[in-house]
């Protein structure tokens, strides 16, 4: 009997052992599956970002040629901008005209009125 306890002993060591074993390698599969659903849950969501900001590009792309149209047509108006720009001077120095020619038709028809008023004896 003696000689079959050391036996028994070291066969419910492997057995413990053998569990032990099984747990981590239980453990350490589950945490690396964890890992790899992370891991496929970021692949995914890069996969979608990228998706958006390729689509981000063609419209910054279609703004920047919109962008360049606009400048060539805002090119072409610089030439009317710079007659409007002459045309608003002659017509503020033709008011200042007109309001002194005003002030002036007043003035003569003070007179006028004056003199039919008090006319020369």
């Amino acid at each position: 009997m003696a000689g079959k306890e050391p036996e028994s002993r070291q066969d419910e060591l492997a057995e413990s052992l053998n569990d032990l074993f099984s747990s981590v390698s239980t453990t350490v599969k589950s945490e690396l599956q964890g890992t790899n659903n992370l891991l496929e849950l970021l692949e995914k969501m890069n996969l979608r970002v990228a998706e958006e900001y390729n689509g981000f590009g063609d419209v910054a792309s279609g703004l920047r040629v919109y962008v360049e149209q606009l400048k060539s047509k805002g090119g072409s108006f610089d030439e009317y901008v710079q007659q409007i720009d002459a045309i608003e001077q002659q017509v503020t120095e033709f008011e200042a005209v007109v309001s002194v020619l005003d002030r002036y038709v007043s003035l003569l028809e003070s007179k006028v009125q004056s003199a039919y008023q008090n006319p020369p004896s």
